[in-house]
């Protein structure tokens, strides 16, 4: 884990774009627009980093698989990893810096002294979606998004919505460590989809053709307007499912009447684990 990521960069990619791996390299670029990211980039990750560019700022993107946030049964040893292409990506749609550190960078002295002094935000144990499925997840992302934001010290940080409780437990984040990040801005950035309307994911490059066909169901599901046709939908897509709901939009607790909904799914297929959100067009519909 210590090993140098960069040295299987070759010159064209370090002569166009800044890679960078230390946290003291990373001063002069304080302020940017900053797209955290796991790697395994697809045309989701380079749509934030499209939305990052619009802030005329410097853009930063960081590459980090945070082994805080796999739980031991999940697949972190099996996670796409592939720096040199994942920095031609970020290049192509104009990044600026990729930021590559190592795990001891990111927790010199151990996650658990990260987390320390660390307030986890409701958004990540109130909903029992996700933080119900992987109890440890967002207890790993946060002290990783905290750690990078420590170091980073952006002005603008863009976040995919396809990852909906995700992006508002980091929006919570940065609201309860306003002093900690000053003036620090989250933005939400659209889904990105295939021509079937399966949503981007890291995720989908260990689909089969069979398998991408059933996944389309979780697309099929989120258009649903009650929580009886979604589980019905996903069982006729053979999806095993773990939640198929409709939240409040800004809670994702219980909706109430008159205020915006989503549509939320979680499901698998064998061993591949895929989500997907929608806003739901009507009131509450249960």
């Amino acid at each position: 884990m210590g090993s140098d990521p960069l040295r299987s960069l070759t010159p064209f990619i370090l002569s166009t774009m800044k890679v960078i791996t230390s946290a003291d390299s990373l001063k002069p670029f304080r302020g940017c627009a900053f797209v955290p990211t796991m790697g395994a980039l697809h045309d989701g990750h380079l749509s934030l980093i499209r939305e990052a560019k619009n802030a005329d700022k410097t853009v930063v993107v960081s590459i980090f698989v945070n082994p805080e946030q796999f739980a031991p049964e999940e697949d972190l040893d099996k996670y796409p990893r592939n720096l040199e292409q994942d920095c031609a990506f970020a290049e192509s749609v104009g990044a600026d810096v990729v930021f590559a550190p190592s795990v001891e960078t990111m927790y010199p002295t151990g996650s658990n002294e990260s987390l320390s002094n660390l307030h986890i935000p409701w958004a990540a144990t109130k909903p029992l979606l996700e933080d119900a499925c992987r109890p440890t997840h967002f207890l790993g992302v946060c002290v990783a998004v905290a750690r990078l934001f420590d170091l980073v010290q952006p002005s603008i940080t863009v976040f995919g919505l396809k990852d909906y409780q995700q992006y508002l437990v980091i929006k919570q984040l940065i609201e309860q460590e306003g002093k900690r990040w000053s003036d620090l801005q989250i933005i939400g950035a659209g889904i990105i989809r295939d021509d079937g309307g399966l949503a981007m994911s890291s995720r989908n490059v260990y689909l089969t053709t069979d398998q991408r066909s059933q996944a389309l169901g979780l697309h099929k599901a989120i258009r649903c307007s009650t929580e009886k046709a979604m589980l019905e939908t996903l069982d006729v897509y053979g999806l095993d499912v773990e939640y198929a709901v409709i939240r409040d939009s800004e809670t994702l607790l219980a909706p109430i009447e008159g205020k915006p909904t989503r549509a939320l799914v979680a499901a698998r297929l064998g061993h591949i684990r895929l989500i997907d959100n929608a806003p739901v067009n009507m009131g509450v519909q249960l």
